[in-house]
């Protein structure tokens, strides 16, 4: 179940479902979380990534990344926050 009208839940993660998806899309499509993230980037459909470094150190957990991810990125954005969060976007490069 889904809280907006503008939200889709999709199950098949797949490169090429998630490129019919962005390419039917009349507006931006953002993609949480580093399992679910990682098709779209092995199949190139990310032009942008956005992260938001918090001021913790964790050992373990999941990466942010899977580990066969490899992408060049060119710095867009740098934002620092008075609590210590640091904002970071970054365009892909191909």
């Amino acid at each position: 179940m889904v809280s907006t009208a503008r939200t889709r839940l999709v199950h098949d993660v797949e490169s090429e479902s998630v490129g019919r998806l962005v390419a039917a899309a009349d507006r931006d499509v953002s993609i949480g979380g580093p399992t679910l993230a990682a098709h779209p980037f092995r199949g190139e459909l990310i032009d942008e990534v956005q992260q938001f470094l918090n001021p913790v150190v964790v050992g373990g957990g999941t990466p942010f990344l899977l580990d066969d991810v490899l992408l060049g990125l060119d710095l867009l954005d740098v934002r620092r926050f008075d609590c210590g969060v640091v904002y970071l976007r970054y365009r892909t490069r191909r």
